[in-house]
């Protein structure tokens, strides 16, 4: 049987192998991480760049050189415990 002192010079030991193994595998997910960013980046400037291209064109079809007018809103009615909150005076 071992004697305490051998175990301490035994658990004193690096690993360098296992060191190596964790630095390599850290690299590689920071570079996995670093092209999804570049991916992602690039696709967002191009839809961006598509929206801003599309907004910039005229609509084809029932286009006219007349700005056409915007809707109005329909004005809200709103309701208070089911009632009218302003009843119409004739």
């Amino acid at each position: 049987m071992p004697s305490i002192d051998d175990q301490s010079r035994m658990n004193r030991t690096i690993d360098r192998l296992g060191i190596v193994r964790i630095l390599l595998v850290q690299v590689m997910v920071l570079l996995a991480l670093a092209g999804a960013a570049v991916r992602y980046v690039n696709w967002s400037s191009e839809v961006a760049w598509q929206e801003f291209l599309s907004a910039s064109r005229p609509a084809l079809a029932g286009a006219s050189s007349e700005p056409q007018p915007k809707p109005r809103p329909q004005p809200s009615v709103h309701t208070v415990k089911g009632k009218a909150a302003c009843a119409k005076k004739v």
